[in-house]
């Protein structure tokens, strides 16, 4: 089980590069590894009580001291890959969780960066309507002078002009003053 220890260990170092690397597809592979690290650890665990059974030994109860040695020699490995097996399963679920973690502070971000592009639409929103409004006042007074009405008292005045242009004016000063102090401009 050796090489197949040593490339479950390899993976899990790609996988942890993998998520400090930002990659995607990396949940699928760690649920991938995980299930794979799930079936060895299930192959691994009945050879402990099988070379248990086979230590004791046969009907006659007599195994030789060689077959012994070797016995425990193997039951040392199987029992060193158990415990490989289960340190690969946390150290899976902490990757998986580190990933989540790392997951979560990207779309946090994005989310921040969405949200402060909003905001600055709607600061822009806000002075275009601002200004809009400003230069809506002067051309409604403009527009209601510009329909040449015989009757209206302002056009026999000798003042009508000016106080025209002068209440255009005076409109538009008063709507940047409030807009300014409302912060739109």
């Amino acid at each position: 089980y050796k090489p197949v220890v040593d490339g479950v260990a390899n993976d899990i170092d790609e996988i942890e590069t993998q998520v400090f690397d930002g990659d995607a597809q990396v949940s699928r592979r760690i649920y991938e590894l995980n299930r794979e690290v799930i079936e060895f650890e299930r192959a691994v665990t009945p050879l402990i009580q099988i070379i248990d059974t086979l230590s004791n030994g046969f009907a006659d109860g007599y195994v030789g001291d060689t077959l012994q040695q070797y016995l425990r020699d193997v039951a040392d490995h199987a029992v060193q890959t158990k415990e490989r097996v289960e340190e690969f399963r946390l150290l899976l679920r902490d990757i998986l969780a580190v990933n989540t973690s790392l997951v979560g502070q990207r779309q946090s971000e994005e989310s921040r960066n969405l949200s402060e592009a909003s905001n600055r639409q709607a600061i822009e929103t806000r002075k275009i309507s601002g200004w809009a409004a400003i230069l809506f006042t002067p051309t409604l007074i403009a527009g209601i002078y510009g329909m040449n009405f015989t009757f209206m008292p302002e056009l026999s005045w000798q003042f009508g002009y000016p106080f025209a242009i002068g209440l255009m004016v005076v409109s538009g000063i008063i709507l940047y003053v409030i807009f300014k102090r409302r912060g739109w401009l």
